[in-house]
């Protein structure tokens, strides 16, 4: 009960943070102009070059969803990141353990909060991609549930590794070490171009101990057509997705240990 009126609250605060609100209309100002060529793809689709328009179809929309994809994970980091240091920083955590709550409590109720928020954009996300393929004249060809399960595991490790930082560092710095960690696990992944200017001996321990969230990028399900598909079994999705929950349940548990000894009074 009472994680999950923490995780209720902490939702309720984000409904009503400014700062959320504004970089959100921004990013969707972008989007919306981002989809303006999908009208055109539709208008000039013929029989003879339907082939090459679905192809170009789905690449645009892999490519406008990777990037709101992105935005996603940096939301889901911020959002853990400020949700905790508020607290600590106005001193309203201090009447919340007075009722009392756990420390563990607390921070699980905050996790469950952010994740809350994280599902409603993955479902808009997901309504997102579908839209753009119908206003281009494709339909996607993957299976529903991975375009809404694969981004909350990511979303749970940033999470996880934003309440990590946030437990001993100023949300904005724990917000740019997750940034930096985010590009570095993409630069240093095996499918990278980037990753040539590595050598393996510096790379192959970075690959490891980072996050892999490249395996749990849904963008690499949305540009298939039903002659290039390429379904991945049942044992490829549970490895992954257990790979990925197993990461931030990890951090998720350094956060209630750093955060157990953490001093709540105002910084």
């Amino acid at each position: 009960m009472k994680i999950r009126t923490i995780a209720f609250n902490t939702f309720g605060t984000f409904l009503r943070d400014k700062l959320i609100i504004l970089f959100c209309i921004v990013f969707a100002c972008v989007v919306l102009l981002m989809m303006t060529p999908m009208l055109g793809y539709k208008a000039i689709t013929t029989a003879s070059n339907a082939p090459q328009m679905r192809a170009m179809v789905l690449g645009l929309v892999s490519v406008i969803m990777s990037m709101v994809s992105g935005f996603g994970s940096l939301l889901a980091a911020w959002a853990a990141a400020d949700t905790v240091a508020t607290e600590m920083k106005s001193g309203t955590i201090l009447a919340v353990m007075a009722r009392p709550v756990q420390r563990w409590q607390f921070l699980l109720g905050k996790f469950l909060g952010v994740m809350l928020l994280m599902t409603i954009y993955v479902a808009l996300m997901f309504g997102l991609s579908y839209l753009l393929a119908w206003m281009g004249g494709e339909r996607i060809q993957s299976t529903p549930w991975v375009l809404l399960v694969y981004p909350l595991v990511r979303y749970a490790i940033y999470a996880a590794m934003a309440m990590l930082l946030v437990t001993v560092l100023h949300p904005v710095v724990s917000f740019g070490i997750v940034l930096g960690i985010s590009v570095l696990a993409l630069v240093v992944g095996p499918n990278s171009h980037s990753s040539t200017r590595f050598t393996k001996f510096i790379r192959t321990p970075v690959y490891e101990v980072l996050p892999s969230t490249e395996l749990l990028s849904e963008d690499r399900f949305l540009a298939i057509t039903h002659a290039s598909r390429k379904q991945a079994g049942w044992r490829d999705h549970t490895i992954t997705l257990a790979y990925g929950l197993d990461y931030a349940f990890v951090c998720l548990l350094l956060a209630m240990l750093s955060f157990h000894y953490r001093n709540l009074k105002r910084d």
